[in-house]
């Protein structure tokens, strides 16, 4: 039996890490990429220096750049996977992350087990975490991608479900959230997403003090998420909740508590003051006792925990403002799989 055609898609920032990332893809046994598109999302890319250096020789005849304009991850994979010709598959991959030795193999199989339905196979995605000392917050945030349903770090979707599907949604300009919404929709459509065999390593990449307070910027795109899905896309996409209703309760206590002083109410003052400092207490201690509790780590959780509640209640209204006239998603009765008739072959999809 043939073996299914596919491209990969690597959207790319410039980091360091897209030299070790085609390297690993060069090398992996088994069918090789028709085709491998670079997205040079780098803002004013056309200034900087060409993603090709990093792609190994036996890569380059296949490889092409273009330009992704800066508008994130998924409007980087919809030019990505558009670009890339006429296969069956499109196998997006993260700039940071390593395919295993046996990758193109592995994908080969799974790619071969997807039955007609399928519009998506995912990959094992492991995370390797320090074996000498307890991991850091970050290193536990980034770990959570191993168990991530839906991660498009490695995923490999089938082109007719992603023109069925009108691609990613580009409202989702951050790497969170974009994977999920078209996972739900494609599966509200009528196809699955399987689970494959392939394994990729996503190492930690560094990161200063502040990226937790930075993340809490999702908190905008899971009130989009919720306009477009429903509260229910929550445990349709099997994904944590988090903490905002308590970020949300310890943020009204601080601002009970100023403005109870600013009124010349003391005991107010005290009193909402003191729950804003339990609040903030209890959250610092749930993060740094997993932790290494190094006095670094220590003073970046006392810190981060000052101000995560106030960052994510702002960043929960900002998208309620932004996606205030957002229309639910409505799935369309012909945008699924095909039915009472067999799939075409790779080779008669395109070369």
């Amino acid at each position: 039996m043939d073996e299914p055609a596919y491209a990969v898609v690597i959207p790319t920032l410039g980091r360091p890490s897209l030299g070790a990332c085609l390297r690993a893809l060069a090398v992996a046994e088994g069918p090789p990429p028709r085709r491998v598109v670079l997205v040079d999302d780098r803002p004013g890319a056309k200034g900087g220096a060409s993603p090709l250096t990093e792609v190994p020789e036996s890569l380059r005849p296949r490889t092409t750049v273009v330009p992704g304009g800066a508008r994130g991850p998924a409007a980087a994979r919809n030019t990505g996977w558009r670009a890339a010709g006429a296969v069956p598959w499109i196998v997006f991959l993260d700039d940071d992350v390593v395919p295993g030795p046996t990758w193109a193999a592995d994908l080969a199989r799974d790619l071969a087990a997807a039955s007609e339905r399928t519009a998506a196979v995912t990959a094992r995605i492991e995370v390797p975490l320090p074996r000498e000392r307890r991991p850091t917050d970050w290193e536990r945030n980034t770990a959570g991608l191993a168990t991530a349903r839906w991660i498009t770090a490695d995923m490999a979707y089938r082109r007719t479900a992603l023109e069925a599907a009108g691609g990613f949604d580009e409202r989702f300009r951050r790497a969170f959230r974009e994977d999920a919404d078209l996972a739900l929709r494609v599966t509200a459509a009528g196809w699955s997403v399987a689970e494959g065999s392939r394994t990729t390593t996503h190492p930690v990449r560094p990161a200063d003090r502040w990226v937790s307070v930075r993340l809490q910027a999702g908190n905008a795109d899971d009130v989009l998420m919720t306009r477009l899905h429903g509260r229910g896309w929550w445990r349709r996409a099997d994904a944590p909740r988090g903490r905002l209703p308590v970020h949300a309760a310890v943020t009204a206590a601080a601002g009970a508590a100023l403005s109870c002083a600013a009124l010349r109410r003391p005991r107010g003052a005290a009193l909402c003051g003191a729950l804003w400092l339990a609040g903030t207490a209890e959250f610092a201690l749930a993060r740094i006792r997993p932790g290494p509790r190094t006095r670094d780590e220590v003073v970046t959780m006392a810190l981060t925990s000052l101000a995560i509640p106030p960052a994510a209640v702002w960043h929960w209204l900002r998208g309620r403002v932004a996606h205030r006239g957002t229309a639910p998603f409505v799935p369309s009765g012909t945008a699924g799989p095909p039915r009472g008739r067999r799939e075409p072959a790779p080779e008669q999809v395109g070369s």
